[in-house]
């Protein structure tokens, strides 16, 4: 279980984070980081979905707290691979799915809705994302 869910912690966060950053946000050239970190994020995916294929939930017949830590991740996959990333991944996406339908997901996922975020990435907001990017002053 520990070894699982530090896979998750130290390599499907950080590389599919990486993906999406790389991919939208990060200045040009960006090239070779975008190639770096889609890669890792596929393989990376790729070992829990040859995982996936062996057993119903990560640590086999029993849900339990890896499937909540891959399940907060894999909601966003279409953002860190592409939208027909489910296509490569047919047991993350039956493993996603499953867990989606349970009611306390469904709860976590309705706490969004209770309040309000902002959504366009102006200056203001890549600042606070990036602050690295401020120019001195």
């Amino acid at each position: 279980m520990l070894s699982w869910l530090m896979f998750v912690a130290s390599g499907i966060g950080p590389y599919s984070g990486q993906s999406v950053h790389f991919r939208n946000f990060a200045p040009e050239p960006k090239d070779y980081a975008v190639t770096r970190y889609t890669f890792e994020a596929k393989r990376h995916w790729n070992i829990l979905n040859d995982r996936l294929a062996k057993r119903r939930f990560m640590l086999g017949d029993e849900y339990g707290i890896v499937d909540m830590a891959v399940w907060g991740w894999s909601r966003l996959v279409p953002n860190v691979l592409g939208q027909d990333a489910f296509g490569s991944l047919p047991h993350v996406k039956r493993h996603l799915d499953e867990i989606s339908a349970r009611p306390a997901a469904q709860r976590a996922l309705a706490l969004k809705d209770k309040h309000s975020f902002k959504t366009e990435m102006d200056d203001s907001a890549r600042l606070a994302m990036f602050p690295h990017l401020k120019k001195a002053s």
